[in-house]
């Protein structure tokens, strides 16, 4: 009976490009989690810093807006001149406010872009 013996045989060429394209699949899907891990993280952008309290004026919406400290994800709508309140100039425009002008029910700061005193104009 004869014995197994490979000490003749070689591996294939094919064998030396399989393994060498595993290992630089295995590098390359290495490589991109480290640098999905290691990058930095997407954040909501928006001009300017934050104040002490991690809060920050909110221009687009009026109020304030905060990041971090207890307060954060929060927002807080501004001060309401008495019961008529608009989110937005479309909403003044829709409600046939349009413009308000300073003083009026319904005037507030974020709706006067230029502060001239004439709002959603």
């Amino acid at each position: 009976m004869r014995e197994w013996c490979d000490k003749e045989a070689k591996p294939s060429l094919a064998i030396y490009l399989e393994a060498s394209l595993l290992a630089a699949l295995q590098l390359a899907a290495f490589i991109a989690f480290a640098l999905t891990i290691l990058s930095p993280q997407a954040v909501e952008a928006h001009p300017g810093g934050l104040a002490a309290d991690g809060c920050h004026n909110d221009r687009k919406n009026g109020g304030r807006h905060c990041h971090r400290g207890p307060k954060a994800g929060m927002s807080s709508q501004p001060a309401r001149s008495g019961d008529t309140y608009y989110p937005n100039c479309a909403a003044a425009r829709a409600a046939g406010a349009a413009p308000v002008r300073r003083g009026e029910p319904g005037y507030s700061r974020h709706l006067d872009r230029d502060n001239d005193g004439i709002g959603c104009e």
